[in-house]
């Protein structure tokens, strides 16, 4: 028997910081599939080989569409993916800098998914790693109950079925948008500053917190 889903779930994307002024820029973060058509700026902390993998996967309750098509995000700010960017040691693990320069944007699930149903693009949410070849795709928020919620606020992931259940995604389709991002964390007050300097300029200021509880 797993938790119920939150009252108010929050979603989390992770980037590092040198990319935060070109999203700044498009008003928003694009797919992979998207990516691979743009010149973007910065440092990719994503597996190379999981990324061209995804670009091939079917997203299968959005027929068509593949989960490269998406922008991924986790339901919870400490990440399997963040963990293994701190432990800097994966084989097909190129970045080696650490976690300390990666921000995390946290956004409102419902929020997003309204913002998405009224502009007609497509969302889903996956019960465990999208990048995997057995993953399951639900595209209702009456479904979100097959999230493995314990898995999700799980600090040890060590056991197979809380590691799989953690890396569950919400995925919205083409480009989710800068504005609603309303927070973001960040490991320590030199990123923060960093942060901040972005967005001296933006029209769109979310806030910027020190969180090293969404860290390793």
């Amino acid at each position: 028997m797993t938790a119920a889903p939150p009252a108010q779930p929050k979603i989390y994307h992770i980037l590092h910081v040198d990319r935060l002024a070109s999203v700044i820029a498009d008003g928003a973060l694009f797919s992979d599939a998207q990516m691979t058509q743009r010149a973007g700026a910065g440092t990719t902390i994503g597996m190379n080989d999981i990324k061209a993998r995804r670009l091939t996967l079917p997203v299968t309750c959005r027929p068509g569409t593949r989960v490269g098509d998406y922008v991924p995000f986790y339901f919870c700010p400490r990440s399997v993916m963040l963990y293994l960017i701190w432990r800097a040691n994966h084989p097909n693990l190129t970045y080696r800098g650490g976690q300390e320069p990666i921000i995390t944007l946290e956004a409102d699930l419902n929020e997003a998914v309204a913002h998405a149903e009224a502009a007609g693009q497509p969302w889903a949410f996956s019960l465990a790693n999208a990048g995997a070849y057995y993953t399951a795709f639900r595209a209702d928020l009456a479904q979100l109950h097959e999230v493995n919620w314990t898995a999700v606020a799980a600090t040890n992931f060590q056991p197979a079925d809380i590691k799989e259940g953690k890396q569950a995604e919400f995925l919205m389709h083409g480009q989710f948008r800068w504005l609603l991002v309303p927070r973001i964390g960040v490991r320590n007050g030199r990123v923060q500053a960093e942060v901040a300097k972005h967005l001296e300029t933006a029209a769109h200021k979310p806030g910027v917190q020190v969180r090293p509880d969404w860290y390793y």
